[in-house]
């Protein structure tokens, strides 16, 4: 039985990986789960310097799911790359980058950082503001997204896999895009923009008003969105948005995704991506399948 996945010219010994910015870079994670196991981690998202992200309170429950307005806080590259990458560098997993930027220099110069890492794969977050365009995210603008991949792609010695944001009208559009300018892969999806009142306080949940939705709330629309990008675009695709089990994964598979992320269902259960792995391979074993590559894109 294979459950061996190549994306994009790298090997993941199973396509199950975590969630960029629910696993931290995995240090917290690997008492609870064994890091080996898994097919990758995603680091949460780093820029060139620290961000201090967003005021409190950023995290609120929802109704099967939850919002977040982190404002991708992170330590900067400097202790990223002395701190965390050295950590995963010691499993046997394959680390995945995830790049954070408020201008297309930042990306750039984040990447370039990058090129003498171990990073086996980089992870675009296009869902930033960007600073240079009155705060537009750049993955909502499909000249945008092009253009900042090939400016990526000119300096980066790893694939490059942009993330796209579902928040727009028509996420092949955005899917294309990214093939257009040159991408090993996209991931989708990112979170959806969500808004939660406390009626007691009459006031927003959130100091930023608004925040990512995430968890299974979400998963019918991110089945929906991998499906549609895989029939618009011949690059590989990372699929997640509301992963809580094997099946939850397999669906994301069957729709056209080559590799799963595994988000806030960590969050409930640390241990959840480990038992994704093992419900992949008994799914497999009691339906004869002998090679996970047979289930991607079965579904037309």
């Amino acid at each position: 039985m294979n459950t061996k996945i190549n994306f994009a010219g790298i090997d993941f010994k199973n396509p199950v990986m975590t969630a960029s910015g629910t696993f931290g870079s995995g240090m917290e994670f690997s008492e609870f789960v064994d890091l080996n196991k898994l097919g990758g981690v995603v680091t949460k998202g780093v820029a060139i310097t620290p961000w201090e992200g967003n005021p409190t309170p950023r995290i609120a429950e929802t109704a099967s799911g939850m919002l977040n307005a982190i404002g991708l806080q992170n330590p900067g590259l400097d202790l990223f790359m002395k701190r965390d990458l050295p950590f995963l560098e010691k499993y046997d997993t394959r680390i995945v980058v995830n790049v954070c930027g408020h201008s297309e220099e930042e990306y750039v110069a984040a990447v370039e950082r990058l090129r003498d890492s171990n990073a086996d794969l980089l992870e675009i977050n296009i869902s930033c503001p960007n600073v240079k365009h009155g705060g537009i995210a750049f993955g909502t603008n499909p000249v945008m997204i092009e253009n900042i991949t090939k400016a990526l792609k000119k300096v980066a010695r790893q694939p490059v896999v942009m993330k796209l944001s579902p928040n727009v009208t028509d996420i092949t559009e955005m899917a294309r895009a990214a093939e257009a300018g040159g991408a090993d892969g996209i991931s989708l999806i990112n979170t959806i923009t969500g808004m939660k009142i406390d009626i007691n306080r009459r006031s927003f949940a959130l100091a930023n008003k608004t925040g990512g939705l995430s968890g299974p709330c979400i998963k019918p629309v991110a089945v929906r969105m991998v499906y549609q990008c895989a029939q618009a675009v011949k690059i590989p695709i990372i699929g997640m948005g509301g992963i809580a089990s094997a099946e939850d994964a397999l669906e994301f598979i069957m729709a056209g995704a080559s590799l799963v992320s595994v988000g806030t269902a960590g969050f409930n259960d640390p241990a959840v991506t480990a038992k994704v792995v093992d419900g992949i391979e008994d799914f497999m074993k009691r339906n004869n399948v002998e090679d996970i590559n047979d289930l991607i894109g079965c579904v037309k």
